[in-house]
């Protein structure tokens, strides 16, 4: 296993555009990394920086301890997997995960020993002596993930290995990637553009936006206290709500009402004429169906419904709303890097299933105000986040990970 260091890296083309724009970011052994991003953000250049497919312009890349800047990638010891899991069609399953022991000139013993060690953590050992050809999508990218075990390699790289799969496969594959991680505990570095995936796979997450690092943390942690805009807007699903909000007398005045703050909060705005405010479709709810005892914690009002979704355990509402031009352009611009049609002039509002609002019609909805966030729109800063309460998130994460880490014990060591 290896930690992975990297120090002020730059990656600029010949035009002179910085793909990877000045990334310092410090990978633990044994800790899962996620680069996430829209497509562009560099995520998939600074991967193959890592692995030394890719020149660095400037900075330092550290594996093990060791400067690898100027080494070729087969000295720097780490297993990649792609997303087209680029196997031989002409060999057999067990030659494919074999492969990088033959070119390694490893006794046909040991040879043996590794894949059908591989193949027994994959549950591949009754395809061995198949060809690509005849597995499924899921099981071809085992088969690569295999040939990634044998190497006994310092560190695994996963460039979007599910893409190519279909929805309930990659559901399958994520769980199957996590518990692989976990039982081996070898450093792992993996890039998608999926924040669901992002979200269940990593102990930490890095956002980048045109190659630039926007927070790096645990899922937990960018979900509830995200930096800024742009994070917020590409962390969860369905995406945050965005509303315009002016301050007046402590107090948010929004589309849907008025917001009451807390001194501290309010203190926070003090001196914008225009926010944004931040709203996570759950932090809505049907007003008829919410506990009298938590309804104070909140506020009240009356909206028209534009559509509903029913998802037989959840549904949602979409709420229309006016707001400035500067705001809607800001939104739809936000909308395109974010590779998102999302983020317009509408709420997405999370009620439960049982709720019997209809589309087309006023409705009354409860809004938990406590969990709010406030944006300037000018910077993109989130104006009210609590940093403590987001390093603790984080802390507790890194706490588990070091927790299973040591339950599992670390069998590739040695």
């Amino acid at each position: 296993m290896a930690s992975i260091e990297m120090s002020h890296i730059v990656k600029q083309y010949g035009d002179g555009y910085p793909a990877v724009n000045d990334v310092s970011l410090d990978i633990a052994d044994g800790e899962f990394m996620i680069l996430v991003g829209p497509s562009g953000c560099g995520k998939s250049t600074l991967l193959r920086m890592i692995v030394g497919l890719e020149d660095i312009t400037s900075g330092d890349m550290v594996i093990k301890g060791d400067r690898v800047n100027d080494r070729a990638p087969r000295d720097r010891n780490l297993s990649m997997v792609f997303q087209n899991y680029a196997l031989y069609p002409h060999l057999t399953v067990y030659e494919n995960i074999a492969f990088p022991l033959r070119l390694a000139k490893v006794s046909d013993d040991e040879v043996r020993r590794r894949v059908e060690e591989a193949a027994d953590i994959l549950e591949l050992r009754e395809h061995l002596e198949r060809k690509p050809a005849n597995l499924s999508g899921g099981q071809r990218q085992r088969v690569a993930m295999g040939r990634a075990i044998v190497r006994a390699a310092d560190a695994f790289l996963f460039d979007e290995p599910l893409s190519n799969l279909d929805a309930k496969l990659r559901g399958q594959m994520r769980t199957e990637i996590a518990r692989l991680q976990r039982r081996l505990g070898i450093t792992t570095v993996y890039v998608t553009h999926d924040q669901t995936e992002a979200m269940t796979l990593g102990d930490r997450v890095c956002v980048l936006r045109k190659g630039v690092i926007q927070q790096v943390a645990s899922p937990r942690e960018l979900y509830e206290q995200p930096v800024n805009l742009f994070v917020a807007g590409f962390i969860g699903s369905p995406p945050m709500n965005f509303l315009p909000a002016t301050l007046k007398d402590g107090a948010l005045s929004t589309p849907f009402g008025d917001v009451v703050l807390d001194e501290e909060r309010a203190g926070k705005l003090a001196g914008h004429d225009l926010l944004l405010v931040g709203i996570r479709p759950e932090y809505f709810e049907d007003a008829s169906l919410v506990d009298e005892a938590k309804k104070p914690h909140g506020t009240t009002f009356i909206a028209r419904v534009d559509v509903t979704e029913w998802l037989g355990d959840a549904q949602y509402a979409y709420i229309p709303y006016e707001a400035p031009t500067e705001i809607a352009e800001q939104l739809k611009e936000l909308s395109r890097e974010l590779d998102s049609d999302q983020l317009r002039t509408q709420a997405i509002v999370s009620i439960d299933s049982t709720s019997r609002i209809r589309e087309g019609r006023e409705a009354e909805f409860w809004l938990d105000t406590r969990k709010i966030h406030v944006f300037d729109p000018k910077t993109g800063d989130n104006l009210t986040r609590d940093v403590e309460a987001g390093r603790r998130l984080t802390e507790m994460a890194e706490e588990d990970r070091v927790e299973q880490v040591g339950r599992a014990g670390s069998p590739t060591s040695g």
